[in-house]
């Protein structure tokens, strides 16, 4: 079983577990992301009650700097599953604080477009759960293959240009809304293929975790798959939510 996520690595399930491990299970996975989504939550209102008193350099601080800790959290639990009730707890919080941040900027520019997002976010969650149900969507190898290759373009894409904006303060058109080219056809072009590529990974997360359920992974795993989702699904919101913005500046 592999995931393109680089959150569920793909040799998991040939690995040995001792027996007398409780098995995770599909119900014990929605849970913990249920935990985690709550986690994020108390991120974001901490993100978006800072904005209310007006303290804009510290929500840009939060979205500059918490690169650093998605990468090391993400690279560590990535090797070490068993760390990731803790250290995915503490992502799901610097990640709900920095969505908060960028959310309210993008509310102050464009009303009512946090709203759109969430409900479109949450409307593809749905329809791609039920695609993966009836089957209509199979996470073959082939497929899975296919997103892992473009889901680590879409990585080393956003490492190159953070390390160009963040250490050589360059313009980078698809993150700098003052860019002119910020709402450029080909901008939008890309986003809309990040937007599919997060939105395909989740049914490779979804096969991740039936799979897991139906071969006994150990319970820890639960929370290891709940952290995998959380991460797509609010890279996808994220993604959607840049997608609005360059569609509304047209």
């Amino acid at each position: 079983m592999r995931s393109s996520n680089p959150i569920l690595r793909s040799n998991i399930t040939h690995q040995i577990y001792p027996a007398t491990e409780r098995p995770m299970t599909i119900s014990g996975t929605m849970n913990k992301l249920l935990y985690f989504a709550l986690i994020s939550m108390i991120g974001v209102a901490i993100s978006v009650y800072q904005y209310n008193l007006g303290h804009y350099d510290l929500l840009n601080m939060i979205m500059t700097y918490s690169f650093f800790p998605f990468l090391i959290i993400g690279l560590i639990i990535g090797f070490m599953p068993k760390t990731t009730p803790y250290l995915g707890t503490i992502f799901a919080f610097i990640q709900g604080a920095w969505i908060g941040a960028f959310s309210c900027f993008m509310q102050q520019i464009y009303e009512g477009i946090v709203s759109q997002a969430v409900s479109l976010t949450l409307l593809a969650v749905f329809v791609m759960a039920l695609l993966f149900k009836i089957g209509a969507i199979k996470a073959t190898e082939k497929f899975k293959s296919i997103i892992m290759v473009a889901t680590f373009a879409v990585g080393i894409f956003y490492l190159i240009s953070f390390i160009a904006m963040f250490f050589f303060h360059a313009s980078v058109a698809y993150f700098d809304m003052s860019n002119p080219a910020y709402s450029s056809p080909m901008a939008i072009g890309l986003n809309i293929v990040i937007v599919l590529i997060s939105a395909f990974n989740l049914i490779i997360d979804f096969d991740f975790v039936e799979n897991g359920a139906r071969n006994q992974l150990p319970q820890i795993y639960e929370w290891y798959s709940a952290f995998g989702l959380m991460v797509t699904i609010l890279w996808m919101y994220v993604e959607i939510l840049r997608l609005l913005s360059r569609l509304r500046s047209r």
